[in-house]
């Protein structure tokens, strides 16, 4: 409903779903002239995008070349708490 009243407002938006439910305001939005790109993946199992959603959209980006720019560096974990993390399993 948002997306719908900012449109008049708006020339390109950013979905971050996969949701094919998302198709039906995607449409609606291109009609009204704003670009639609959809942010979300194809490289799982099961693919997390609707493949009408993924048609539908005017750019599809795929979420994980999106890894080096967005995403954190992995979390260094103190030696002590691998051990007790070990400890525990046991």
């Amino acid at each position: 409903v948002d997306a719908m009243e900012l449109a008049p407002r708006l020339d390109h938006i950013v979905l971050f779903s996969g949701d094919g439910d998302f198709r039906p305001l995607v449409e609606s939005l291109q009609r009204q002239g704003v670009r639609v790109s959809v942010v979300s993946t194809i490289r799982s199992q099961p693919p997390m995008i609707a493949d009408e959603l993924r048609r539908q959209a005017d750019n599809f980006i795929e979420l994980d070349e999106l890894r080096e720019i967005i995403g954190r560096p992995p979390r260094d974990v103190p030696a002590e708490s691998r051990m007790e993390t070990a400890g525990e399993d046991r």
